[in-house]
C-alpha cells in the first residue's frame, strides 16, 4: 500500500493545544451532566450553570483549535525555509 504515515493533531499538538483540548472538553463533559440533572431535577438555576459550562467548553475548544492552526503554520514556514 506505500507509506500510509498519518500524523494525528495529538501527536504533533504542542503542549498548550492538548491542555485547551482536555480541558474543553471536561468543561463540556460537566455541563452535559449537570444540564441532565438540571432537567431531571427540575432545577432551572442547574440548567443556567451547565449552559454556562458547555459555553466555556466550546469557547476553550475553539482557543485549542486557533493553537493548533497556528502551531501548523509555525511548522509549514520552518520547513519551506530551509
Amino acid at each position: 500500500m506505500g507509506n500510509t504515515s498519518f500524523t494525528t493533531p495529538w501527536d504533533t499538538g504542542s503542549q498548550t493545544y492538548r491542555r485547551l483540548l482536555l480541558t474543553g472538553m471536561a468543561l463540556i463533559g460537566v455541563g452535559v451532566l449537570l444540564a441532565i440533572v438540571g432537567a431531571v431535577a427540575q432545577m432551572l438555576p442547574v440548567s443556567w450553570v451547565a449552559l454556562s459550562l458547555i459555553g466555556a467548553g466550546l469557547v476553550v475548544h475553539v482557543c485549542a483549535q486557533v493553537i493548533r492552526f497556528r502551531d501548523a503554520r509555525r511548522r509549514e514556514r520552518a520547513r519551506t525555509q530551509r
